[in-house]
């Protein structure tokens, strides 16, 4: 999995990833994350979620990380925001607009102040097995000693589609999150009208973790 299989989705506006309304998983499960107004949160790989807009709302900056050029001057110009655009001159590009402050590009060469709480809905599911704890590792760098992070997965049997999204056991993410506190938050099992199980997945579903850095 490369940079140029994500640019490609985005260029080709093959991104049925994108929800374009606010995940449900987020408003349910956000207050278990227990983050204060003046916590900062990440979110990496946002593409250009309505989630951001909505925790926008309630704290007073949010960090995104993402890839795509494409997505972050949509989410700007689908929001009506005009951000201040800063070039860090090591392929990065920095927008700001009040509360929110997306870094496009890659995860793994940015570097942010460490944040107190983490939302990740669409990051560790789009990273291939081998990738997988490199990403853990760099994200709790991100992450300051007593931080949070709210984990979306998705669990089914991965030798019946291929990803991303890639499904991550509750095995693994204990694996990756070794040393942290790990909570299950909640599992929601598809019924066979979910889109994934019409495509031919015996079965299907959402979890969410809190996980206490």
């Amino acid at each position: 999995m490369d940079a140029e299989f994500w640019h490609s989705r985005w260029a080709e506006n093959r991104i049925g990833f994108h929800l374009n309304d606010i995940n449900p998983v987020l408003t349910k499960y956000w207050p278990a994350v227990k983050a204060t107004r003046t916590d900062t949160v990440l979110v990496p790989m946002c593409g250009k979620s309505v989630d951001l807009t909505w925790l926008a709302e309630k704290h007073n900056k949010v960090v995104g990380i993402e890839l795509s050029d494409i997505a972050v001057r949509a989410f700007f110009s689908e929001q009506f925001y005009i951000p201040m655009v800063t070039s860090l001159g090591n392929g990065q590009t920095v927008y700001d607009f009040d509360e929110i402050t997306i870094y496009c590009g890659d995860f793994f060469a940015t570097r942010i102040e460490p944040v107190e709480v983490v939302y990740d809905r669409a990051a560790l599911i789009a990273m291939p097995q081998e990738m997988r704890q490199m990403y853990a590792d760099h994200l709790l760098s991100m992450v300051k000693a007593g931080g949070r992070i709210l984990l979306v997965t998705l669990d089914y049997p991965q030798a019946e589609m291929d990803g991303p999204p890639f499904s991550v056991t509750k095995d693994e993410v204990e694996q990756l999150f070794k040393g942290c506190k790990i909570t299950a938050l909640g599992r929601d099992e598809a019924d066979e009208s979910h889109p994934r199980r019409q495509r031919g997945l015996s079965r299907f579903a959402e979890e969410a973790w809190l996980i206490e850095v």
